[in-house]
């Protein structure tokens, strides 16, 4: 299983941000991430629990940034509902749907998940229509994702090969494009998110059905 620490900085003048300390791990549902984020100054600032089913499709999603929070899944597409922690009955609650693929957000779990829906080939490429949750009030923005394999490297290390794939990633919206560096179900690097951290090696992908069984 799994976990470690990631930091989050400024794509433009590289400030810190933060970090997120997580850990994930496949299952016979599919697979679950979970994780604690801190704001700059370590302080903790909210929360990240993803679970995908068989397919790597989000089954269920918990997000917390500040006094906000999003509870979200499959249903007609995506659904999900917004809220503030001072409305205890949540009155003011917003409700969002969209036939959309999967979320996105800030958080490293995002890019692995979509990775593991898409199952790109090496030279393969797909274009999705996400959800992304935007910080740090968690506002929902809808827009297509082009995602492109352009190739894996497979590194030694002492638990056998590590082999990592290293995607092209365009907002289709902004033409805003960077490379996401994965190994498993561990980003090592991307735009604004680099590993710090890791204790234990990361899981391999899981084809559906493996856990059949």
């Amino acid at each position: 299983m799994p976990s470690g620490r990631y930091s989050f900085y400024d794509t433009h003048d590289s400030t810190p941000l933060g970090e997120e300390r997580f850990s994930c791990a496949p299952g016979p549902s599919g697979w679950r991430y979970t994780a604690q984020t801190f704001s700059a100054d370590g302080e903790p600032d909210g929360s990240v629990d993803l679970t995908l089913d068989a397919l790597s499709r989000p089954l269920r999603l918990e997000l917390r940034s500040g006094l906000w929070q999003i509870r979200a899944g499959l249903l007609d597409g995506l659904s999900w509902v917004r809220s503030h922690q001072d409305d205890a009955e949540g009155q003011h609650a917003r409700e969002g749907n969209d036939r959309a693929h999967a979320f996105a957000g800030r958080s490293p779990a995002f890019l692995v998940a979509t990775a593991r829906l898409l199952r790109l080939s090496p030279g393969g490429s797909s274009r999705l229509r996400v959800v992304t949750f935007t910080d740090p009030v968690l506002a929902p923005r809808t827009h297509d994702q082009g995602w492109t394999l352009d190739g894996t490297e497979s590194h030694p290390t002492d638990n056998g090969p590590l082999v990592v794939e290293r995607y092209r990633v365009a907002d289709l919206a902004t033409g805003e494009e960077g490379l996401v560096h994965l190994a498993g179900d561990v980003v090592l690097a991307a735009p604004g998110i680099e590993l710090e951290q890791l204790e234990t090696p990361p899981s391999r992908t899981v084809d559906p059905g493996e856990y059949a069984e």
